[in-house]
């Protein structure tokens, strides 16, 4: 199990790795958080980022896209994925938000998870980052990464990931996780096959501790035959 000093180790040295650089469709408006993270839901980020960016140079307030046509917002966030749905839901965010919530996204848990389309990792984006809450945002990389160093259980769910996470981070440093997390599993603790051998914090790593064992294991069960063959004439 990983320890508060040694993920404060694990932080430190992923900070000094990774500039915090903000997708575009990432921004400090709450409202706009909220649609880019429903648009990047099972969607690269270089083609969230050119739908977001069409989206709202076309309809650039909440009472706008409250009162555009699902076909024409489709037409702008295609093609990123499932956006039909995505579009209708972001039609409904815009109005709920708009007539219910007087033009405010909310900055409650449970209110973001009553909006269409908005499930755990887009609520705690939208706080983290919108309102700069420290929650910490659960996607596949945080969830990978946290499972293979030993901090989670393979059978932990969302909640339980994300509870695990921040009771070994600093509140001041919360929400800066997801990001770190992020880029590491791109460029390194990558699904299915991370690069073991050039990753910096392998020394804290329980699944690194494991395939070295195995193979240590495999290499003892079949070692090398180096001998000489002699056939008879």
């Amino acid at each position: 199990m990983v320890t508060v000093e040694e993920f404060s180790e694990i932080l430190r040295i992923l900070e000094s790795r990774y500039r915090l650089e903000i997708p575009s469709h990432i921004s400090e408006d709450p409202f706009r958080i909220l649609v880019g993270t429903i648009l990047s839901q099972r969607t690269k980020d270089e083609i969230t980022d050119s739908a977001y960016k069409r989206l709202f140079e076309k309809f650039p307030t909440i009472e706008s896209l409250a009162n555009a046509s699902i076909r024409e917002i489709e037409k702008l966030i295609k093609p990123v994925g499932f956006y039909r749905i995505k579009a209708k839901r972001i039609k409904q965010v815009a109005r709920i938000i708009l007539e219910k919530y007087d033009r405010r996204v909310p900055k409650d848990r449970e209110e973001l998870l009553k909006l269409p389309g908005v499930g755990d990792k887009t609520a705690d984006i939208v706080l983290s980052v919108g309102y700069g809450l420290p929650e910490i945002a659960v996607d596949t990389h945080v969830e990978t990464i946290a499972k293979r160093l030993g901090i989670a259980h393979e059978r932990d769910k969302y909640m339980d990931v994300k509870k695990k996470l921040e009771e070994l981070t600093p509140i001041h440093k919360r929400n800066i996780v997801n990001h770190l997390l992020v880029a590491f599993g791109k460029e390194i603790c990558k699904k299915p096959k991370p690069k073991c051998t050039i990753c910096p914090i392998k020394n804290f790593c329980n699944h690194y501790k494991l395939q070295t064992i195995n193979e240590k294991i495999t290499k003892n069960q079949n070692p090398d035959r180096n001998y000489v063959s002699f056939t008879r004439i």
